[in-house]
């Protein structure tokens, strides 16, 4: 009876601990949190609906120039990093959005969150954009790999495309990068980042899911940063501006059905020219790999921007705008 005694003293003291501990760091991490509005509360933002959903959607250059459609990374990630591309607007109109669930878009549920529906999505994008002329896609990283899908569902309605380092095109691929990634979402100082914004976000203003958007958010920039993670050159931040991540996409994405990542795959049958980009500090899903999706498809070549690492265009958007100009004027 003494031993029970002092072991329910022992696991009291620890709750105690643990709530004490609780009350300092909610205490201490009082402040405020910026988390950018979506279209749906700020009408200034340009926006466009596409099927039923608010689209955060910017272009530049002249409407009856061919289209170029960007496809940014995640999913939850925005087109911010990638507005370098902006510059083609002297000879092309590009057009770039926010993933439905993502950036500055409206917020969606769980079930419209599938490799269908963004399929849908970019389809619908197209046919708004580009009524009857076939486009140009660009995409980085989870757009590169969307673009690739598209690639293989609708190649009539792509001219060419240029990939940046989509992270895994089939199902070996995705379970190397999944094995691969825990090693930068693991250890006592990644945990206690988690802990002490999980803290954080329970400060955060703003709509419903502002305050799991602020913590996914800074999660994947910690593993972005991570010092062993190459998507960054050595001794340099992982510094590529975002206005605002969606939690819920990145997390329904990692419930991807297996069979889904056969589809990435499609675009190898795509006749047309597709010009894979890598940088040239990325030593995971960089050169190497690229080379390999390259010789995949039937009409690709890569390109390697140096002393870039995974945010190619915004690493080096001088040298990359001007792979990228090269290759649409071929």
């Amino acid at each position: 009876m003494h031993v029970f005694k002092l072991a329910l003293f022992g696991i009291g003291a620890m709750i105690g601990a643990l709530l004490l501990a609780g009350m300092i760091l909610f205490a201490t991490t009082i402040g405020e949190y910026e988390v950018q509005a979506t279209v749906v509360d700020d009408p200034d933002l340009p926006s466009t609906e596409i099927l039923g959903h608010a689209l955060h959607m910017r272009e530049t250059g002249e409407p009856d120039a061919p289209t170029i459609i960007v496809l940014h990374g995640g999913p939850g990630g925005d087109f911010r990093s990638l507005l370098p591309l902006a510059d083609l607007g002297d000879q092309y109109r590009v057009v770039f959005y926010d993933q439905r669930g993502a950036g500055l878009s409206e917020r969606v549920e769980a079930e419209a969150l599938t490799l269908d529906g963004y399929l849908d999505e970019l389809d619908a994008v197209i046919d708004h954009a580009s009524p009857g002329r076939a486009v140009t896609l660009i995409g980085h990283s989870w757009g590169a790999m969307l673009a690739s899908a598209y690639l293989g569902e609708h190649p009539d309605k792509v001219h060419r495309a240029v990939l940046i380092e989509p992270g895994f095109l089939n199902a070996d691929e995705a379970n190397d990068w999944m094995e691969e990634s825990r090693t930068f979402m693991s250890g006592p100082g990644f945990l206690w980042d988690a802990v002490v914004t999980g803290f954080e976000a329970m400060h955060v203003d703003g709509d419903e899911d502002a305050s799991n958007d602020y913590l996914m958010g800074e999660m994947v920039h910690g593993f972005a940063n991570h010092p062993d993670n190459p998507y960054h050159c050595p001794g340099q931040a992982f510094d590529a501006p975002a206005w605002r991540f969606g939690a819920l996409a990145s997390r329904t994405a990692q419930n991807t059905p297996e069979a889904e990542f056969a589809r990435l795959a499609k675009g190898a049958g795509f006749d047309g020219p597709v010009l894979f980009m890598a940088g040239s500090c990325d030593t995971w899903i960089g050169p190497e790999l690229q080379a390999q999706h390259a010789e995949s498809f039937a009409n690709a070549r890569l390109d390697v921007i140096k002393d870039a690492g995974h945010d190619v265009i915004h690493d080096q958007p001088d040298a990359a705008v001007a792979a990228i100009r090269a290759f649409l004027d071929e």
